[in-house]
């Protein structure tokens, strides 16, 4: 089952995509947020394009794992893609450090501040897939 994993922001959305397996996170692309019914329509596209079965939205709880503002829109967000994709499963998935940790590979790996910030939020997308995805796996056996 092929899943993809959402890095919800204000002026983005981070979109990563599993292989065939479900073992592998790659990213798709960063959606540059106008309006809601286009960030929709890009989804839509890419759910049909790839053939995706879930959608694991990225849950970004405060240290102290209580829910904040960025959270809840995160949340409503994933509530509405509920609405709009019924075929398609939505999870939630705590993504608490994800982009820190893009960040600071991004950083390690001496990528300018201007590629940076283009792959952020596509490589948090990442992240959060494939935590998702090794979850899933380490359940398995």
């Amino acid at each position: 089952m092929r899943m993809m994993g959402l890095d919800v922001g204000d002026a983005t959305i981070g979109v990563a995509a599993s292989d065939e397996l479900g073992m592998m996170a790659h990213g798709i692309t960063t959606i540059r947020r106008t309006k809601l019914e286009k960030d929709l329509d890009s989804l839509k596209n890419i759910i049909n394009e790839k053939n995706i079965k879930r959608i694991v939205v990225g849950l970004p709880k405060n240290m102290n794992n209580t829910i904040g503002p960025r959270a809840q829109i995160s949340i409503d967000f994933a509530e509405l893609l509920k609405e709009k994709f019924s075929e398609v499963e939505v999870v939630m998935w705590d993504e608490r450090l994800t982009t820190s940790v893009a960040r600071s590979a991004l950083l390690e790996a001496d990528i300018s501040r201007k590629k940076r910030k283009a792959v952020i939020d596509k490589m948090a997308a990442v992240l959060i897939l494939q935590n998702y995805l090794d979850m899933q796996s380490s359940k398995r056996l």
